[in-house]
């Protein structure tokens, strides 16, 4: 491999989800499992989701998934009934996260184009890594799409604190905008004002974090990714407490479907009392026609008006406004014109170490092409 840090390597896509396939199969986990799992690892490096990608996914099942007994290859997934035609509830055994989330999402769409709209919740599954890959595919079936989860372990600090009690939370929505502006409205974020993803992609390409997001054992900032102890909720000193009041609701609604404490979470039974150290999910989906009430004559109608609204957002000299989800897919045009998915020197390093690692063969960094 050359030694210039600042080359871009093209990782062709099914060779990547291929490979990643193998290291899932590698660790237990059944072939469709763990196709589902590479999948959304591709998906989210063909959108620019370097947080949520195939190394996190990997680091976080080594950390936390079948060595940790967190995550169970081939665990069956069991509907439970809710009583309520509109609202499912899963409990995934620890069933590895993206094939669940995947149903999870497919079932609210069901139920969303029966009723109008959709809410399933699932209890003891693994993490899911990046939901925006879920409610996209959903907004590309023309849904209106939501999601969130807790994360696998406590690390943000609440505003006001020092220790950290709550995940990092993430709340992601797509709206089927993409017949109007060329690409779905993506809103995508961790409640911290870091994703714990970003810290590691930072101490990978050997670089600081910003200020102000994380401090170590002390209490104090640290730029340093080797150094955090804990995450500041997003917004900062001054405005904090709306990252820590959206990571609360993830908390909240993980309480209502059947989560345990966020401080045990993701941490291994020593005490043996068998509660639960799993995440919990909430998927939704919404059919735009159930959302108009009568308001417009047809869909193409509301079409029209949602249209202008965002050209009103954008509009009146706003020259430099974008709509979230335009970044992600400018990244997925230029993975697509250049045939696949786009990695650092120090990604394709680690892609090697974890392929070698899992005794996967066929990946020759040499051969990637360079741009």
């Amino acid at each position: 491999m050359s030694s210039s840090s600042s080359a871009t390597y093209v990782f062709g896509e099914d060779q990547h989800n291929d490979l990643v396939t193998q290291v899932y199969q590698h660790r237990g986990y059944e072939r469709d499992e763990s196709e589902v799992a590479a999948h959304y690892a591709g998906m989210a490096s063909k959108y620019g989701i370097k947080t949520h990608a195939a190394l996190k996914a990997l680091h976080l099942e080594h950390l936390f998934g079948t060595g940790a007994g967190l995550a169970r290859p081939g665990a069956t997934v069991e509907e439970v009934d809710t009583g309520y035609p509109a609202v499912a509830k899963l409990n995934a055994n620890l069933k590895l996260g993206q094939p669940v989330a995947r149903q999870a999402m497919q079932m609210a769409m069901d139920r969303a184009d029966k009723y109008g709209v959709g809410l399933v919740l699932v209890d003891r599954p693994f993490h899911y890594l990046w939901g925006g890959g879920y409610v996209l595919e959903a907004a590309q079936e023309g849904f209106i799409a939501y999601t969130n989860c807790t994360a696998t372990l406590a690390e943000v600090v609440p505003f006001g604190g020092k220790f950290p009690t709550i995940g990092t939370n993430p709340h992601t929505w797509a709206f089927p905008t993409q017949d109007l502006v060329g690409h779905v409205t993506l809103i995508d974020w961790a409640t911290s004002a870091v994703a714990m993803g970003r810290v590691q992609q930072l101490k990978r390409e050997g670089q600081p974090l910003p200020e102000a997001t994380a401090i170590d054992e002390k209490g104090e900032f640290t730029t340093d990714p080797d150094k955090v102890f804990g995450l500041m909720p997003f917004g900062g000193k001054l405005a904090g407490h709306k990252g820590y009041g959206l990571g609360l609701i993830d908390e909240l609604y993980a309480a209502y479907i059947g989560g345990s404490l966020p401080t045990i979470r993701g941490r291994a039974d020593e005490a043996g009392d068998g509660r639960n150290r799993a995440s919990c999910y909430l998927f939704q989906a919404i059919k735009p026609e159930a959302m108009a009430a009568g308001t417009f004559a047809s869909r193409a109608e509301q079409d029209a008006n949602v249209q202008a609204v965002i050209e009103d957002v954008l509009g009146h000299g706003n020259d430099g406004a974008i709509l979230p989800g335009w970044f992600e897919h400018q990244a997925y045009l230029k993975s697509q014109a250049e045939g696949g998915m786009l990695f650092t020197e120090a990604e394709i390093r680690e892609f090697a170490e974890v392929f070698d690692e899992a005794d996967v063969k066929g990946f020759d960094p040499n051969a990637l092409r360079k741009i």
